[in-house]
């Protein structure tokens, strides 16, 4: 028996911001989730799959557009024409989605029930799912203790959408659950969904997020896809469990250390051997950060636009790469005599900063509630997710006035 795991597809997420960068792929990327759906269904009829485990949110919140839904229930099809079964719940972003509720799909498909937890099974390949739904967004009930127990003689499955205990902090904590709670259901396989990364929670039993199929900007990083899990007829024991790619955009992070590089030319130089060699098999966005000290440190602050263009321009040499953005982490490798205590203001600036950072909540809220949060503009908020409502805008923020502030010491000296 095969089975294909997926989760958080997340059909034509709009992408923020792209429009205010030059040269973005914004057709490529804005069309990504419907071609890693694509793809997620070639697959499973290349492999002869005996089903597909979609565990939540296949829409992206209230996005209204019908012709998304369209497009999911064609795949469906193709999938029917293969004799593939689907089964479905609908996680919190489904929930807040009103446009799709009366779409009729396949007959291939089984959407769970989102008032309690149901069981469906397949004698014919020995397999019992069993799950239920979102009712609404912000569900904090704990699903899985209604759960009902094992079908034995069965391959037993359960098909949640969760922010399952034990630290996954990018993520809200929707019907919160713990391993434990999994675990007294004896299934053979958790097929989870929520959290965009791939993660292996356990293995007895198997406990698994398969990740999204396509990340949608700068911090879902690395490959994207699909879990395939194989079981064995005889005893029904998982006997393998394969991660896929799905992806045809790839949003990556390169870390370029440019330490005793000490002009700029020679920085971009180590940057663009580094895009060759990226591979070519997808487009991918990339974001570049700086890191190491360097006498060029103030030079690239004081220019870093064209610097960004320049790289721009470099990265335009490879049709499947586009820089994303450039993060300078660079320090400078002596601030010299600048007539002031560069030092100890340094130090002044990294405590207050430090201090700030404690708590990117705590000054979140009190930023929300300035007169001027209302008119923050589009320019301030990027395309990774990252807005002024967000710990990280504030994190993002703080380490930017740490660089600015020592990058004009250097100047000054």
């Amino acid at each position: 028996m095969k089975i294909l795991h997926a989760a958080d597809l997340h059909i034509d997420s709009p992408l923020r911001g792209l429009s205010r960068y030059e040269g973005a792929p914004e057709d490529d990327l804005r069309l990504a989730t419907r071609r890693a759906l694509e793809n997620l269904v070639r697959l499973a009829t290349d492999l002869s799959v005996d089903a597909v485990l979609l565990a939540g949110d296949v829409y992206d919140g209230g996005w209204t557009d019908y012709h998304t839904g369209l497009f999911f229930s064609r795949q469906m099809s193709r999938l029917r024409q293969a004799g593939i079964g689907v089964y479905m719940v609908s996680g919190n972003h489904d929930a807040q989605n009103r446009t799709m509720k009366d779409l009729k799909l396949p007959d291939n498909v089984h959407v769970f029930s989102t008032d309690v937890p149901e069981t469906v099974r397949d004698e014919r390949i020995g397999l019992a799912v069993h799950g239920q739904g979102f009712a609404e967004w912000d569900l904090r009930d704990n699903l899985a203790t209604g759960y009902p127990v094992r079908d034995d003689g069965l391959f037993n499955i359960g098909l949640l959408h969760t922010g399952l205990e034990g630290g996954y902090t990018e993520h809200k904590r929707y019907a919160p659950c713990t391993i434990a709670d999994l675990e007294a259901c004896g299934y053979d396989y958790w097929a989870l969904g929520h959290i965009h990364t791939r993660q292996i929670v356990a293995q007895e039993p198997w406990i698994v997020y398969p990740g999204n199929i396509q990340g949608r900007h700068a911090r879902e990083t690395g490959p994207k896809g699909c879990t395939v899990v194989t079981v064995d007829d005889t005893d029904l024991r998982v006997r393998a469990v394969e991660h896929h790619d799905l992806d045809t955009a790839r949003w990556e992070r390169l870390d370029v250390d440019v330490t005793g590089l000490d002009d700029v030319d020679r920085v971009l130089g180590a940057v663009q051997r580094r895009f060759q060699a990226i591979p070519e098999e997808r487009l991918t966005a990339v974001r570049v950060a700086l890191t190491g000290a360097t006498s060029a440190h103030t030079a690239m602050w004081r220019d870093r636009e064209q610097m960004l263009n320049q790289l721009r321009a470099a990265a335009g040499h490879h049709p499947h790469l586009w820089l994303e953005k450039l993060d300078l982490k660079t320090t400078g490798e002596d601030l010299g005599d600048s007539g002031v205590d560069a030092a100890g203001v340094l130090a002044d600036v990294r405590r207050v900063l430090k201090a700030l950072g404690a708590d990117p909540e705590g000054l979140t809220a009190e930023l929300s509630r300035h007169p001027l949060a209302g008119v923050i503009p589009s320019e301030a908020k990027g395309p990774d997710g990252i807005t002024p409502d967000d710990p990280a805008w504030v994190r993002n923020l703080a380490d930017d006035a740490y660089q600015l502030v020592e990058s004009l010491l250097q100047e000054a000296r």
